[in-house]
């Protein structure tokens, strides 16, 4: 079994969304918790408030680069390749996801809309190391937060 998956199981089984363990994942890469994040991401779950719509693989992996890549304190500047990282993963979920269940809602990857641990585990798993692939090229290190 994937590596990944040993992680994601337990985290699923706590009824974490998606989105909410791509962000459990990468706070605890850090080695921190911030529990007002995670229950920040829950908003994007099962397609943003289970309607349905962008699958929160995405939204989430968006958002776990935004942890690491954006801006925060008002004197703070985004990492100037910021807006490029979160467009490659876009663009590496579309193209995985498409051609699979023709479209990046949750509606079009799930059919009925309920979350699938087979389906949504491994698509997890991939996104999870495609995070760390495009922070790694970056010259980020995932397991140190941001200043």
């Amino acid at each position: 079994m994937n590596p990944t998956m040993l992680e994601i199981m337990p985290l699923a089984a706590k009824n974490y969304c998606c989105s909410q363990i791509l962000m459990l994942l990468a706070l605890q890469a850090q080695g921190v918790e911030n529990w007002e994040l995670v229950r920040a991401t829950s908003g994007v779950c099962h397609g943003m408030g289970a309607s349905g719509q962008t699958c929160g693989i995405l939204t989430g992996g968006c958002l776990v680069l935004g942890l690491y890549v954006g801006r925060g304190r008002e004197e703070e500047l985004p990492n100037d390749q910021a807006d490029l990282l979160v467009t490659e993963y876009v663009d590496w979920f579309t193209e995985r996801v498409t051609p699979a269940y023709g479209g990046i809602t949750c509606q079009a990857i799930l059919g009925d809309g309920k979350p699938d641990v087979t389906r949504c585990g491994g698509l997890l798993a991939d996104a999870w190391t495609q995070l760390l692939t495009i922070l790694a090229e970056a010259g980020i290190d995932p397991s140190q937060p941001r200043d």
